[in-house]
């Protein structure tokens, strides 16, 4: 390791020692949230006399010109100076002396590591939410874009029910709801100021640590300076998150590949996120899709390394914490870029309105509704569900449909079948008969679409 800290060393760090220990080469990129939360402790260490207010004002002077020159890749990071506050206050010192040397007065590298990981989160934590939004006006402007296109609703994968393909397309704007205020609530959560907790135990120095959270915008500081710098609930609840948003995106993707197989064929995703093969010519393959539902198990590790990082670790900051970054730095990238992607290319699906309408007539999905039929006129629901059965059966002996049978082979089945239930076998029917809250009526589907864009214009 790098002897800055003092003289308590007198051999030098074995090589290797240095390469395991070194994380400059990825937490780098903490550097804009590390000097933004330096400049605020260092404009209080001034305003408190803790240091002088000269000093103070050469440190802010010299951090922002540092700021500069991150912003225009212009910094040329030391692997030997271990990590970003190092390479940092290094940098500061080179340019600005002695008064350099002051900024790490009343705090430590671990509630410095700390305050930054959440300044970094929170501006994630917001660009999540987003891209989640953005993916959500996506699925609405779909849904209310085919919202008369009805499609087989299925369970076990089976012919199911008939529902409205906007239906369908809803629901995952659900899913991504819940994910929009797992993330909305997070950043309440996680928004505390952990810095002024030093090493462990808190400062000798009287720091005004609600001065320093008010400019980095936090809504309250810790009450606990050990909890303080070892907490990284919030980095896994992070991750927790975008493992949920990532099996929401990989069970969206799942169906839309299976709707572009010919098996299906319901749609075909536009050419920007297709790809072809290199052997066989007529191959459209639905690559992005594939991709994201892959990324999934990726994000699915990034939380369990951080779990498992966590399980064993006592009271206080151990530097096993280390290897807390590059888990939720890699989640944070893989889940944007996910969600960014998805969102551009739902818009370019383009459905088989025909296909759709000749697989709404397979599977006998009218079943349900003849025996709710029988149910209404006083039969009870379980022995309607019986006699549909044995029509199903019929019909799959004599190769016919539900809707091919006359009036007088449903009669052969029961008396209570008459001409209006036969007429109402008509998918819109169907469809139209679900005029519940949550249903998959028409109107309902209506509702949900104006409800959603209210939503997302909050």
């Amino acid at each position: 390791m790098s002897k800055q800290w003092g003289g308590r060393f007198e051999g030098k760090t074995d090589d290797l020692m240095e390469a395991l220990g070194e994380s400059v080469s990825f937490d780098a990129r903490l550097a804009p949230w590390d000097i933004r939360a330096s400049i605020a402790h260092a404009r209080m260490l001034g305003s408190q006399a803790i240091i002088a207010k000269g000093d103070a004002n050469k440190i802010i002077k010299g951090l922002r010109a540092i700021a500069a020159d991150v912003a225009k890749d212009r910094i040329q990071w030391d692997p030997a100076l271990e990590d970003i506050h190092t390479n940092i206050e290094a940098a500061l010192v080179a340019r600005i002396g002695d008064a350099g040397k002051r900024l790490h007065t009343g705090r430590s590298r671990n509630d410095q590591i700390a305050t930054d990981v959440r300044l970094w989160e929170r501006d994630q934590i917001d660009a999540v939410i987003g891209q989640l939004r953005d993916l959500q006006a996506a699925l609405v402007a779909f849904a209310e874009k085919h919202r008369g296109v009805i499609i087989p609703g299925f369970t076990h994968l089976q012919h199911a029910q008939p529902v409205l393909l906007a239906h369908h397309f809803l629901a995952y704007f659900e899913m991504f709801e819940r994910d929009r205020q797992r993330f909305v609530q997070l950043r309440k959560r996680m928004n505390v100021l952990p810095l002024g907790s030093a090493a462990m135990a808190g400062v000798p120095y009287p720091l005004d640590r609600r001065q320093v959270a008010r400019e980095l915008e936090f809504d309250t500081i810790s009450a606990n300076s050990m909890d303080a710098v070892s907490d990284r609930d919030h980095v896994i609840e992070f991750c927790s998150n975008a493992a949920i948003v990532m099996m929401h995106l990989s069970r969206l993707c799942e169906e839309l590949i299976l709707w572009s197989s010919q098996e299906f064929a319901f749609i075909e995703i536009g050419d920007a996120f297709t790809t072809g093969s290199s052997i066989m010519p007529q191959k459209k393959n639905p690559d992005v899709a594939e991709l994201v539902r892959g990324k999934t198990g990726r994000v699915y590790g990034d939380l369990n390394a951080l779990l498992t990082l966590m399980k064993g670790l006592p009271l206080t900051y151990n530097r096993d914490l280390q290897e807390d970054k590059e888990p939720v730095f890699d989640a944070s990238d893989t889940l944007q870029l996910c969600l960014t992607v998805t969102a551009r290319m739902i818009p370019t699906i383009r459905i088989d309105e025909t296909r759709m309408a000749e697989a709404v007539r397979e599977g006998f999905m009218e079943a349900t509704d003849l025996a709710d039929a029988l149910a209404v006129k006083g039969m009870p629901f379980r022995e309607a569900h019986g006699i549909i059965g044995r029509i199903v059966l019929y019909c799959t002996k004599k190769r016919k449909r539900l809707t091919d049978l006359t009036l007088e082979e449903f009669k052969t089945f029961s008396p209570l079948f008459d001409q209006s239930i036969v007429d109402g076998l008509a998918p819109r029917a169907i469809v139209s008969r679900r005029n519940i809250p949550g249903g998959t009526a028409p109107r309902r589907v209506a509702a949900a679409i104006r409800r959603a864009k209210r939503s997302l214009e909050k």
